[in-house]
Parts: C-alpha cells; structure tokens; sequence
C-alpha cells in the first residue's frame, strides 16, 4: 500500500535542462517510478534518452531556449500533443556566472536571471494552466539551491535568482494549491555536476567544502532521483510551498 504512494505509472512529467547532471538524475529517477518524460534542452540529450527507454519509458525531445520566453508555448503544446497531459513539472534548467559584484556585468545578471527564475516562473505559470484545464491537478519541482539560503561569493545573480526560486514557490503554493497543484523545490548541496567543475579541481577549496559536509562527499545526481519522486508522487500530497534541502548535512553544520 505504502509503495502505491510513490507510484507514478502512467504520469508524464517535463523535465527541463534534463542533458546532463541533476536534470538527468531527476528524470531518470521519475522514470524508473514509472513516468514517461519530455525533456527540454537546448542540445540533444541523447545519454538520457537513451537511457529513459531503455527502462521501457518513452522520452519526447524538445529543444528550447529558455533564456527567452518565446519558446515556452511550445513546450506545453507539444507535450500534450505527444502524451495527451502533463502532470509533473521539474524546474531544473539553469546556468551560473561567477565575478567579483564590483565587476559583474548587465549581461551576465540578465542571462543567469531570465534562465534561473524568470523562466520558472512563465514556465510554472503555463503548466498551471494546463493542470487546470484538466481538472485534475499535478505537481510542479523547482530546483533552488544553497544559495536559496545563503550569501555566497562572487555569484549574485545566482544567488538571487535562487533565492527567487524559493521565494516564489512559496507564492505560486499559497495560490494553486486550491487546484490541487502542488508546488515544491528541491536545494541541492554541492553536487558533482559541470557547474561545481571548478570548484572540484581546486584542490584548496574543494578540501574546504568537503570538510564542511557531515556526508563528507560531494553529492550525486542519482541523490535527487528519491526527493524528486517524493514530490512528485501521492505521498507529498500534504506538502506545499516547501524546500528540501539535498545536501549532505551542510546546512545543518
């Protein structure tokens, strides 16, 4: 009975920025609990393809780019068109610019911002009312950050668009639960992941991190497969406007 709740068979799910890193470890992970998947990337995700059916999943690929919002019309139109609904959606697509603040550019504010938060939000916002239409609810993931909590150093852009993202889960959960969307997000700590690469070949700083984690290792896509599904499925049905923190302990050092 307890296995039914996290369940997803039959459920379709867009996961956006799903090529690589956590969005292919969230969408593998909502398709091993039985989710068919539209993915949302700007190059061919071939590896999570690939992947996805070969649990006997099915996978639509959908280009877009997300630093625009032209293109999210479309990806709600051609999801329903594939799958016939939507009933999850994975905020996960984001990017990082790091620089001193004294020197940080227009550019790089605008471009972490429109991906980061601007899109969640449009994005969130033209799901909504698909579930809507359907009259049957669903979920919607975003993926904040530690920087969802924290300060940071030399990513401002970054840390406010993350700090939106949870920000503005809370509203969106305040506003749609009475149509049953539940509206959630997930903070992954420091993730093995292209944006930590740096961060992880400085050897001085990589030691720092990791001395800080309760874990004492760097987390893993495959580590939000489970949250991911958590919020995604029946059991998570009480829970609304809530981060979960995926971290190793780092918050709570």
């Amino acid at each position: 009975m307890m296995k039914e709740q996290f369940d997803l068979s039959g459920k379709i799910a867009i996961v956006t920025g799903c090529d690589t890193g956590l969005g292919q470890g969230m969408a593998v992970g909502l398709a091993k609990a039985g989710c068919d998947i539209a993915g949302v990337n700007i190059v061919e995700p071939s590896d999570t393809k690939d992947m996805i059916k070969g649990l006997g999943r099915k996978f639509l690929d959908i280009r877009a780019n997300l630093m625009k919002m032209d293109d999210i019309p479309d990806i709600v139109a051609k999801t329903v068109a594939e799958y016939g609904r939507i009933d999850i959606l994975v905020n996960n697509a984001g990017i990082i610019r790091r620089e001193d603040a004294i020197e940080f550019t227009e550019k790089d504010w605008d471009d972490v911002m429109n991906i980061n938060i601007k899109s969640v939000f449009f994005l969130s916002q033209a799901v909504a009312k698909q579930f809507v239409a359907q009259g049957e609810g669903g979920n919607i993931v975003n993926v904040a950050s530690m920087l969802s909590f924290q300060g940071g150093i030399r990513v401002p852009s970054y840390t406010a668009s993350k700090s939106g993202v949870m920000g503005v889960t809370r509203l969106l959960a305040n506003e749609w639960a009475k149509h049953d969307i539940n509206v959630n997000a997930i903070a992954p700590g420091y993730m093995a992941t292209n944006n930590t690469q740096a961060l992880r070949e400085d050897a001085a700083r990589s030691k720092e991190i990791l001395d800080r984690i309760p874990a004492g290792r760097w987390g893993l896509p495959s580590d939000l497969a489970g949250p991911v599904v958590f919020l995604s499925s029946p059991a998570s049905s009480y829970i609304n406007g809530y981060t979960i923190a995926v971290d190793g302990g780092w918050l709570a050092r």
